[in-house]
């Protein structure tokens, strides 16, 4: 593969998955500084790959895999666990007259994004993959490494939990 063509390859996936990728990281760390900064080494990485003339077959579970490996290793680094979403939620609440609306919707978001913050890491993945990014089961599975029936069972296991959390709150 010549440089033009790894530049577009690499414009055409960069253009492709920067949202859903950024959208990854910054669920997973809760910060913007940090999420940028990680998402651009993936992305180098990315470059990196296809310079060396590695043939990557799927780009999205390259750049998913590479994510999941940097916010853990970003985590590592830190010495802490990760937490989801705890961010302000003014934003993501449709601006209209009825307060009340807006706090039951707040309160609800607040539940469910608390239910996911307690799950283990692996459950938070399949969650944000499947019904964030919109990811098939079979490119989670490729993702993570694992069999579909695995991690039909995984997504299965982690709505449940999410389901008995928020029925607690």
């Amino acid at each position: 593969m010549t440089g033009k063509d790894n530049k577009q390859q690499f414009s055409e996936v960069y253009d492709k998955y920067i949202e859903s990728i950024y959208r990854f990281v910054f669920i997973k760390t809760n910060s913007q500084f940090i999420a940028e900064d990680i998402t651009s080494d993936i992305f180098t990485r990315y470059w990196q790959s296809l310079q060396k003339n590695n043939e990557i077959l799927n780009e999205r579970a390259f750049l998913y895999r590479t994510a999941r490996n940097a916010v853990i290793d970003y985590y590592r680094k830190k010495g802490r666990t990760p937490n989801l979403i705890s961010t302000e939620l003014g934003d993501e609440i449709p601006d209209n007259d009825n307060i009340i609306k807006k706090v039951e919707m707040s309160h609800e978001i607040g539940t469910i994004q608390k239910a996911i913050s307690q799950l283990k890491d692996e459950y938070q993945n399949v969650v944000i993959w499947h019904y964030l990014d919109d990811l098939p089961i079979s490119e989670i599975a490729k993702t993570m490494g694992k069999s579909e029936p695995a991690t039909r069972m995984l997504l299965s296991r982690a709505l449940k939990e999410i389901k008995e959390r928020t029925i607690e709150a």
